[in-house]
């Protein structure tokens, strides 16, 4: 549970999930990709991709001068089997909430 706290930690920043996604879309990307249309400096982007790395939710390889991204598939499945395991307690949690707020008459009835 350590593991995937440390990768939902990772995803919270609203950066890191857009490089996370561009990369689940597009697959393996050179850094410089990446930071393009990010609108941070390289050095930012770095230290993004190395809190993912850290995570466990991206790899790095070298080529040449080059830096490419990928996404550990491994990291999401954890992510989705966690979501699926979860399934029934949010469905309960929405339902129970869409009974409550069906009870509520709302600010516009209570005049």
């Amino acid at each position: 549970m350590k593991d995937l706290a440390h990768t939902f930690s990772a995803l919270s920043d609203p950066t890191r999930l857009q490089l996370v996604e561009k990369m689940m879309t597009r697959g393996e990307l050179p850094v410089g990709e990446l930071a393009a249309g990010a609108g941070i400096s390289a050095p930012a982007i770095s230290r993004h991709l190395k809190v993912l790395r850290q995570a466990g939710l991206i790899r790095q390889r070298v080529e040449g001068t080059r830096r490419y991204c990928s996404v550990q598939p491994e990291a999401i499945q954890a992510i989705s089997d966690w979501t699926m395991d979860h399934r029934q307690f949010w469905k309960g949690g929405l339902e129970r909430l869409e009974g409550l707020l069906a009870l509520d008459p709302g600010p516009e009835d209570n005049r």
